[in-house]
């Protein structure tokens, strides 16, 4: 008859241990789950916010200068077109422009960035 309590008992301790394993195991892996939810939400809602604000920033340029092309179409098309190339030509290598009333080709270089530099 001992023999067999000996058992029983072994038995529940092993069972206490167990679950002893599972739940030190629990408190390790769901709070640290836990916050790695928390911390992607957080960043999602922050990535949220800035795409929004960023919405927000081009619309609000865009009525501007909506407004501007309304009092003078022309001139600020031709603003529009002269900021773009101001951007592209920098960054572009060596262009090549022909004139249909021309029957030259004319080289036009990139311009040196120190240059580029002084006029802002």
């Amino acid at each position: 008859m001992q023999p067999s309590f000996n058992e029983v008992n072994r038995a529940q301790q092993d069972r206490e241990n167990v679950i002893n394993l599972a739940n030190g195991e629990y408190n390790k892996a769901v709070p640290r789950a836990r916050g790695e939810a928390d911390q992607k939400i957080r960043a999602a809602e922050g990535y949220r916010f800035k795409r929004i604000n960023e919405a927000e920033g081009d619309v609000s340029a865009f009525n501007q200068v909506l407004k501007q092309y309304l009092k003078a179409p022309e001139v600020t098309r031709t603003r529009i077109y002269l900021e773009t190339l101001g951007d592209v030509l920098p960054q572009a290598r060596q262009q090549i422009i022909v004139d249909d009333t021309i029957q030259q080709i004319l080289p036009m270089l990139p311009f040196p960035s120190k240059m580029l530099e002084e006029q802002k």
